[in-house]
């Protein structure tokens, strides 16, 4: 059945105004005027967003849909994430890596996890591999799987400057990115090369070398976790000025953060003023992943799961403290990734796009969520149920 919203202020990269959307099939087929809209021979449904923005489908560029952690033993590993959780956070497309482990977790887990959350409702892409170099993959090669599995777009999250780290030398990293280069031209895809940064003092030094040392685009690479401290978010800054792209981690409150743990909030107002561009930054949820806290000397002293939930709140709080305007914040969540990542049915309100869309009520509350025209939240109450959930 065709779905219309109506008389919501659409809020997009190219921000019409006030419209009415039509979706079909999946997709978005028209945004007119509103009223102009009639169809004719066929039943359409109708949500109506008078005084409310619509908005693209946030996409959550580093989930560990498998669950993260296991830092502390078999305990300590995080549960899977459900397609509940992803769906009330106002995400309708994630992006899925292992993180830590690649002993008890595997790629081809990875991607039928990916696979059954697309059959509930979402998108879904992944990259191939873990922290360490050799990367994990399934075909045998991080060319092979780019090029022949649809799901695989990137490799990572590959570990630097940090205790968990495989401690690559320089020359595996910089051939692992120049098989992500050539990997993404000859399957189609943005070949992106993931990185974790840790709080080493190396910090960004491998991917400022291969921008400096190699042929490869700084583009190639994206590190994430940048506002993991004061200093690292510093090089970030350097970094992202000179062409690159990063990726900040959303979770802090900004009321509590420190220098050792720097809030999404402030990152971007610093970005602004250090002239940072908005494009060349996206920020993830590190969904189901391990938030685990070590000593001096190495030992786990104590463990939490971050949560998919912290993409909304984060996109609320910039929003409601005025650090970004409305259709800023929907370009960094939405239309930033949909670029970097090349998806290029993403990110956008216009015909042609997959119909992934927000609606958001005056106060900044979300109230709507469609997934590839299926209405997976309406009116503040979730009508998606995982496969298993009661």
């Amino acid at each position: 059945m065709a779905l219309i919203i109506r008389g919501g202020t659409v809020v997009s990269p190219t921000s019409p105004g006030k419209r009415d959307v039509l979706l079909a099939g999946g997709r978005i087929e028209a945004v007119a005027e509103p009223g102009a809209i009639v169809c004719g021979g066929f039943e359409a449904a109708v949500i109506e967003a008078d005084g409310k923005a619509v908005l693209p489908g946030f996409i959550d560029p580093h989930v560990h849909i498998l669950g993260g952690g296991g830092e502390g033993g078999p305990a300590t590993r995080a549960p899977e994430i459900a397609v509940e959780d992803i769906v009330a956070s106002g995400v309708t497309t994630v992006i899925g890596c292992l993180g830590t482990d690649s002993v008890t977790r595997h790629m081809s887990s990875l991607l039928a996890k990916a696979r059954a959350l697309e059959i509930e409702g979402i998108s879904t892409w992944c990259f191939c591999g873990s922290y360490e170099i050799p990367v994990k993959t399934v075909t045998g090669s991080v060319r092979g799987d780019l090029v022949l599995i649809d799901k695989i777009i990137g490799a990572g999250e590959i570990a630097l400057s940090d205790h968990r780290s495989s401690q690559p030398s320089f020359e595996e990293f910089a051939r692992l990115a120049a098989e992500c280069r050539v990997g993404g031209m000859l399957g189609g895809k943005a070949g992106i090369l993931h990185v974790h940064m840790g709080d080493g003092s190396r910090g960004l030094e491998y991917p400022r070398r291969l921008a400096r040392e190699t042929e490869i685009p700084i583009t190639q690479i994206i590190p994430t976790h940048c506002n993991r401290n004061r200093r690292l978010l510093g090089e970030a800054f350097e970094y992202a000025r000179s062409g690159g792209r990063i990726d900040l981690t959303a979770g802090t409150d900004p009321e509590q953060e420190t220098d050792h743990d720097v809030s999404v909030e402030t990152a971007i107002r610093l970005l602004l003023e250090n002239g940072v561009p908005l494009e060349r930054v996206t920020v993830s949820s590190d969904g189901n992943g391990s938030l685990p806290v070590f000593d001096s000397a190495g030992k786990l002293t104590g463990l939490t799961v971050a949560s998919p939930h912290s993409l909304l709140k984060t996109f609320r709080s910039l929003v409601g403290r005025k650090i970004l305007s409305l259709e800023q914040a929907a370009r960094l969540f939405s239309g930033n990734p949909s670029s970097i990542y090349q998806l290029t049915a993403k990110g956008a309100i216009e015909p042609g796009r997959d119909a992934d869309l927000l609606i958001f009520n005056k106060n900044n509350e979300l109230t709507d969520v469609i997934a590839r025209g299926r209405v997976l939240m309406a009116g503040g109450k979730l009508r998606v149920k995982g496969t298993f959930r009661p």
